[in-house]
């Protein structure tokens, strides 16, 4: 998969846990959204629980930026990769898993919260997840005092259980004036400074006070992603895999946008 300039992302690293059902889903999301090349997978661990039952990922980690690959080199770096190391109960269900019971005890798909992930072209990114049905709950949005632009995905979770409370905000900082003529020209109540912080906590209250919770990705595209791995070991999906789920998201996308 293609790596583009506005998936070097920036952060310290964070451990996820995720129910099994997400597991390879995430793994693709990784891949194709986020652009984790076969360099960037740091590690995959596997280990088979009972004899004749075959091995299970138990974890994998992943590089999602590195800031020692930027063009300016005189800018003071204090981390230079930025790496999530992603857990699933890959125990059988009669053995006992801590992270099976952190997960349910939660009654969550997936467990941490608000990840703040820094790209140096934030509009670039948003096109790119907005064309392949990554779903947003803000607009961009621009915070006058930080002078910076953000935008609040929906969270991460599947059909048939309670969403995450797991979502991610994408940032930039010093954005350049063309980026946010674009912003004003697309949205001119992004000006406020008030409307980012009560804008993000409005609409996480409407959702959770509906019941409607919005997804990172649509429950159909979700379900199609998912089809199309299944029965699969997560070391067993392929490039071609890959390319196949991309093109379907894109397909998804374009099909959705011209019926709406």
């Amino acid at each position: 998969m293609k790596k583009h300039s506005f998936q070097n992302f920036q952060i310290d690293h964070c451990t996820l846990l995720l129910q099994p059902q997400l597991y390879n889903v995430a793994y693709c999301l990784f891949k194709i959204i986020f652009g984790v090349g076969p360099d960037d997978l740091l590690y995959e661990k596997r280990k088979e629980w009972a004899p004749g039952q075959g091995e299970q990922s138990m974890t994998f980690a992943v590089c999602v930026g590195d800031s020692s690959k930027k063009e300016d080199t005189k800018k003071e770096i204090e981390l230079a990769k930025t790496i999530f190391a992603v857990v699933q109960p890959s125990e059988p269900t009669t053995q006992s898993s801590h992270v099976r019971t952190m997960l349910d005890g939660h009654k969550q798909a997936a467990q941490w919260q608000h990840i703040a992930l820094r790209t140096d072209d934030l509009l670039g990114f948003y096109k790119f997840a907005m064309d392949r049905g990554v779903q947003f709950i803000t607009p961009i949005l621009k915070d006058d005092a930080d002078n910076l632009i953000q935008v609040f995905s929906g969270e991460w979770y599947f059909p048939g259980i309670q969403s995450s409370g797991m979502f991610f905000e994408f940032l930039q900082r010093k954005p350049s004036d063309a980026s946010l003529a674009a912003i004003e020209a697309e949205n001119r109540e992004t000006w406020f400074r008030d409307k980012t912080f009560l804008g993000l906590y409005g609409e996480k209250e409407r959702e959770y006070q509906t019941g409607k919770v919005t997804p990172f990705v649509d429950f159909e595209l979700f379900g199609l992603i998912s089809r199309q791995i299944e029965g699969k070991k997560l070391w067993e999906i392929t490039e071609s895999d890959l390319e196949k789920i991309e093109k379907t998201m894109l397909d998804f996308t374009a099909k959705k946008r011209k019926s709406a």
